[in-house]
């Protein structure tokens, strides 16, 4: 008879699409690992995989793992459920957010967290938009918090906030580009922070893909210049300490540049950076927790989305 330990050894294997790497994920032996599948595959009479370099799925395989996600979905609600009934204060909560905005939502958040439950699990995946969407849809994780819209299908949203991307500008590329008028541009960007005023000024950017790249992108377009892009990097922590040296205009979310220490003189060679907003649809979105609609929400998934709301 299969049980839900098999099929929880399956997908993990099915996934890893190696025995000896799935094995290791899962901390038993490659030859428990096989006989878990063998299991299964004779109590069903069918082979799950291609025994070939590398394994892949056959047919039957395919079908099995997408019905086992649903089985051990339905497995793992029925356990918070009953949980819940039981008491609602115990159990396991894990929340998906990018690095920059873990450090910003975080401390705010899971310390009243902890003190209102603090016999819930709390797990915590960082990545990229694309990484947390994926554990999202898989059951990775029980709730993300991104920005709108959500790319994944069958997940729900509950708005928090709104969010600006601002522009940052050193006084050290003004005094570089403009020389003796540097005040006189950073007068005018405070009343109107026009991107064509700064189009001689190198950027330094994020990479294709991420959403406030795509933002400056548009910008760009909409303001018809071609930057001079010096530096395109991963990581905007980065982007905002070279900005900060004078090394380029950047833009950066709001919600980061709360009392972001980089952002001081002090901080950055006594160079100040200014923020400007640049009052363009384009700069504004809105933070949300997204959850999958198709799972069972704990009552302390509820409880964490009630004080984000409240805090944020």
């Amino acid at each position: 008879m299969i049980n839900f330990l098999n099929l929880e050894y399956f997908v993990v294997a099915a996934e890893e699409l190696n025995f000896t790497k799935a094995a290791k994920r899962l901390f038993i032996s490659q030859q428990s690992l096989s006989n878990h599948i063998a299991h299964i595959e004779k109590e069903f009479g069918v082979a799950l995989f291609n025994r070939t370099t590398p394994l892949t799925l056959t047919y039957a395989g395919q079908r099995l793992l997408v019905r086992a996600r649903t089985l051990l979905t339905y497995k793992d609600e029925t356990y918070h459920e009953l949980a819940d009934i039981k008491d609602f204060t115990v159990g396991q909560l894990s929340i998906g957010l990018s690095h920059t905005r873990g450090r910003v939502i975080l401390p705010h958040v899971l310390p009243a967290y902890r003190s209102r439950f603090p016999n819930i699990d709390l797990n915590i995946l960082e990545g990229n938009t694309s990484q947390l969407e994926t554990a999202l849809l898989h059951g990775d994780v029980d709730l993300v918090i991104g920005m709108l819209p959500f790319r994944v299908e069958n997940i729900e949203t509950v708005p928090i906030c709104a969010e600006e991307v601002l522009l940052v500008v050193s006084d050290a590329v003004l005094e570089n580009v403009f020389g003796g008028q540097a005040a006189e541009m950073h007068s005018r960007l405070e009343k109107d922070a026009d991107l064509t005023l700064l189009q001689n000024c190198p950027f330094i950017l994020l990479k294709k893909g991420n959403r406030v790249r795509t933002i400056a992108d548009e910008l760009f377009q909409e303001a018809q210049i071609s930057p001079h892009v010096l530096l395109e990097l991963e990581n905007i922590e980065t982007v905002l300490a070279l900005s900060a040296r004078g090394m380029g205009v950047t833009f950066y979310p709001e919600m980061f540049a709360a009392n972001r220490e980089t952002l001081s003189p002090a901080a950055n060679g006594g160079s100040p950076l200014h923020l400007y907003s640049l009052k363009n649809p384009v700069t504004h979105g809105t933070l949300a927790i997204g959850y999958h609609k198709g799972h069972y929400m704990s009552q302390a998934t509820k409880e964490f989305i009630r004080i984000v709301k409240e805090m944020i």
